[in-house]
């Protein structure tokens, strides 16, 4: 382990960080370029084949990056396509950014360094850095973007050249040291654990834009909300959400144990999809399940969804078209489960419903979703954690949806339940409630 690794481990001031040689190499979980074709007549694209962990070079950070050691990171479903190279290899966007000049040309190696979710401290700050500074602890907002570009002004989401970290860039999270834009930095949650702070940034500003961000659907009180998914990362965020925002969730999920869960989360309007006959198939659908699907809404709600929570894609969105109501509205963020839809378009432009596409979130939205984290408003979703070494394995259990809620890595922190400095805070949440997902049998 490096000194300056070691010096983090120890709590060491920032001026003790400054005085340690920044590391030349790091440990990492990463895919090889030579890879790519490796599922090409596979029927199972198994993730623990493709992502490898050792060391690889590391970067200095230019003007306006940071430098930070890594002390958790999590899982997420980019994780897996990354690592099934679909629907394309990733090292396809690392050379789109190399196009771009130098500072992206750094990105495009023989080797891709995921994870797109981490927390730890800034260890180096690089030219033009005014708000960050070695020793301060931070969690990462996925979304990298150019502050140069003037639509990032209004919305970082349009910038032109908007790009996932970890995705589309290199040097993501799942590594002892990464490199990201200043603009990616958010304050850690005091009263949460290393792994506890890693595992939140994504999924929940993305569910915040989609909710309660004036570019999603703008949920108001009263609002009856119909959210697939509801026991994992994202669904987990939008139950909360919901309910602190004053909606109605109506959770989908899976299993028994999985409406256990989002009824121990507070949400009181729960369908089993499986005791309601909608199975896991990969295409859209018939009427007759829909339409079972949206008595049961009714049933459980009074009336049909305001608003459908919709990240599954292929099995779920022709249903999500359907159940909403007249005027409604479908806001989508992803396609887990297979990007090409089929639906029934009479029922979108007969019915005046809208379909709004959303993607990760803005600086600001980001900004305000971490900032519930800290009031204790929202809690996170974290319900299993593995060290580096076993990464592959975390990201094969998010791969064959055999988890609830996020997974998270312990990168240099060599232990759970390490980071927390405001542990009255922590008190005032309540134990049982940072652990819903870690103790639900």
């Amino acid at each position: 382990m490096s000194a300056l690794a070691e010096a983090v481990l120890a709590g060491a001031s920032g001026a003790e960080l400054l005085a340690c040689e920044p590391p030349e190499r790091t440990l990492a979980a990463y895919l090889r370029r030579s890879d790519t074709g490796m599922f090409a007549a596979a029927r199972d694209k198994d993730v623990t084949r493709s992502i490898r962990v050792g060391e690889v070079a590391l970067p200095e950070p230019l003007p306006g990056e940071v430098l930070i050691a890594v002390m958790a990171g999590a899982i997420n479903y980019n994780t897996v396509w990354s690592a099934m190279f679909e629907p394309v290899p990733t090292f396809r966007f690392l050379e789109a950014f190399a196009r771009t000049g130098p500072a992206g040309a750094r990105h495009d190696l023989p080797y891709h360094v995921i994870g797109s979710d981490a927390s730890g401290v800034v260890v180096r700050a690089g030219a033009g850095v005014r708000r960050w500074a070695p020793g301060d602890r931070v969690v990462v907002s996925p979304v990298h973007v150019d502050e140069h570009d003037p639509a990032v002004h209004a919305d970082g989401m349009m910038a032109a050249d908007q790009r996932a970290w970890g995705f589309e860039t290199n040097f993501g999270g799942l590594a002892h040291f990464a490199v990201v834009r200043a603009t990616q930095l958010l304050p850690k949650p005091r009263h949460l654990t290393w792994e506890e702070a890693a595992c939140n940034t994504l999924c929940l500003g993305t569910a915040y834009r989609m909710l309660a961000g004036p570019r999603g659907a703008v949920m108001k009180q009263g609002d009856v909300v119909l959210i697939w998914g509801a026991a994992g990362g994202l669904g987990g965020y939008a139950v909360q959400l919901v309910r602190n925002g004053g909606g109605v969730p109506v959770a989908v999920v899976g299993s028994a144990r999985k409406a256990e869960l989002v009824s121990r989360l507070g949400c009181d309007h729960v369908i089993d999809r499986a005791a309601l006959g909608l199975g896991d198939g990969d295409g859209p659908g018939t009427v007759a399940g829909w339409r079972a699907l949206g008595r049961e809404i009714r049933r459980l709600a009074g009336e049909d969804p305001h608003i459908v929570f919709e990240h599954i894609g292929r099995p779920t969105f022709a249903a999500s078209v359907y159940v909403a109501r007249r005027g409604g509205v479908v806001v989508t963020c992803g396609s887990s489960g297979g990007y090409l839809h089929e639906y029934d378009n009479r029922y979108l432009w007969m019915s005046l419903k809208r379909v709004i596409g959303s993607h990760a979130a803005n600086y600001q939205e980001t900004w305000e979703a971490t900032r519930l984290l800290s009031l204790g408003m929202i809690v996170p979703t974290l319900s299993a954690v593995h060290p580096l070494p076993d990464v592959a394995k975390a990201a094969r259990a998010v791969q064959l949806n055999e988890h609830v809620g996020k997974v998270g890595v312990l990168c240099l922190a060599p232990r759970e339940g390490l980071g927390v400095d405001d542990p009255a805070m922590r008190d005032r949440v309540g134990e049982p409630r940072l652990r819903l997902f870690r103790d639900t049998p």
